[in-house]
């Protein structure tokens, strides 16, 4: 690089630290080593750093809310006439969930209503919780009536028929798995039955290889997707906390198993995304949501796990590992890459929010260490956070992605705000970061966020570990 070069590179971080300086104190002195703080001033950090106020994290969340809200009306239409329908004696085939942006009954609303009730739990803001509660209410009062019309071989609206006839994982684990944790709050909720006809079809129905393996005959025969875990895993783990069955546990912890036996790249400590029975060698692609879905998973499913359940340890330990793995691979900015361990990729804000959560949880929950991941975790919400505009809508969202084995396919799939994918991550992200500031005691030393094991009781922009001056 020529001379010339090398300036006009250096003059943006030169402006910065000059600017950083009290103006003043410029113009009275030269700078240097001896007359000025260099180590205090403020880095030109592109997104932001620190630690967030839970105030902070709250209204950002809010504004996602209030977005989701207005694009996920609770009501039914004649979707001819756009009459809305207020009894369900009035519903026939021309009857559908009235559309917004985003469908009530799809997985990633499913992770949106579990993120509201987390953020219910974390804020004690009721709107998350009624948002969440009106939904499945309006989901069980009509099903009924639409299963009717369904097996008398009547169309009905897709968006219902994923409820009361699902076809795919996809329809059914991530919505069953919300509803549970609904009733488990609330056992008056009427979702008995719904979570019934869910767990019917992924314990029973759901495509299997011979050893029992979720798996799918697209794109290839007999392919595994990592974004199986999510999709059927935790719901099925959760109705052994809902039952006390023990059943649903063992198989989802022989599902943790079977998949990660397959999935795992433990040189990486990353799982591929996809896994094709005739293929040799099983490539290995890293993509970011999919590997987000499994570390969300392992959350889920050791959050409701019994203590003395013989496959616990082994689920603890391979959420270490993935931990590990993720923070290695953190972009300086917060977030991750489309591909993980290709940095030529885009970074990708649904999976850094998926991160932000599990980190935090896990954290939160004791299994991984403050000190080590929570600085990890608190970028990853500050590029969260960067991502909400205004209106609330979630920026740099991969959309849905299915299955590829070049670089390529992942590299250049789009992003986009209706990317429903990054509503639910980001609320939920958002409300354990609270609990994470609430539980725990980070605090800036020395310009750099470390977690403590108890409050230190200074304000000093450097000290010692115990908050003593003595250095």
């Amino acid at each position: 690089m020529k001379k010339m070069d090398v300036k006009k590179l250096l003059m943006p971080v030169c402006l910065a630290f000059t600017l950083s300086l009290p103006l003043s104190h410029v113009k009275a002195q030269t700078v240097n080593d001896n007359n000025t703080p260099l180590h205090l001033m403020k880095p030109a950090y592109r997104i932001g750093y620190g630690i967030p106020t839970t105030d902070e994290v709250k209204k950002t969340m809010d504004r996602i809310l209030q977005y989701v809200a207005s694009e996920t009306p609770a009501v039914l239409v004649d979707k001819n006439t756009g009459r809305e329908v207020t009894k369900t004696k009035e519903i026939n085939e021309q009857t559908q969930l009235k559309q917004g942006g985003f469908r009530l009954t799809s997985y990633e609303w499913g992770v949106t209503y579990s993120a509201v009730l987390a953020a219910y739990q974390a804020t004690g803001d009721v709107a998350y919780r009624d948002y969440a509660y009106q939904r499945h209410r309006l989901l069980a009062d009509i099903a009924p009536a639409f299963t009717r019309l369904h097996a008398e071989g009547k169309t009905i609206d897709g968006n219902v028929r994923r409820v009361v006839d699902p076809h795919a994982l996809d329809d059914a684990g991530a919505v069953c798995c919300s509803m549970i944790k609904a009733m488990l709050a609330d056992p008056k909720l009427p979702l008995r039955p719904l979570i019934d006809n869910y767990i019917h079809y992924i314990m029973d129905q759901e495509y299997r290889l011979p050893d029992g393996t979720f798996a799918r005959l697209r794109p290839q025969k007999n392919t595994v997707w990592l974004d199986d875990m999510f999709m059927g895993i935790p719901a099925v783990a959760y109705m052994g906390r809902l039952t006390g069955e023990s059943k649903y546990y063992d198989e989802a912890v022989r599902q943790i198993k079977l998949f990660s036996e397959r999935m795992w790249v433990p040189e990486k400590k990353l799982f591929r995304h996809g896994w094709v029975e005739e293929m040799i060698p099983h490539t290995a692609f890293h993509w970011g949501r999919a590997n987000g879905w499994a570390i969300l998973t392992l959350c889920e499913v050791l959050d409701v796990l019994p203590e003395n359940h013989p496959g616990r340890q082994q689920i603890l330990e391979l959420l270490r590992a993935h931990a590990e793995g993720l923070a290695a691979l953190q972009h300086h900015d917060g977030f991750w890459h489309q591909l993980l361990d290709r940095s030529d990729t885009y970074l990708e804000t649904s999976a850094t929010a998926i991160y932000a959560y599990c980190l935090a949880h896990a954290i939160n929950c004791g299994w991984i260490s403050a000190k080590a991941f929570g600085p990890v975790a608190l970028q990853a919400w500050h590029a969260v956070a960067s991502c909400v505009n205004e209106r609330g809508q979630v920026e740099g969202v991969c959309v849905g992605t299915g299955m590829g084995f070049d670089a390529a396919f992942y590299a250049y799939r789009p992003v986009h705000v209706m990317a429903a994918h990054g509503y639910g991550p980001a609320i939920w992200a958002g409300a354990e970061i609270i609990r994470l500031l609430q539980l725990q005691h980070p605090k800036l030393n020395d310009s750099a966020v470390h977690f403590y094991d108890q409050e230190v009781p200074t304000d000093q922009p450097i000290f010692n570990y115990d908050g003593k001056i003595r250095f």
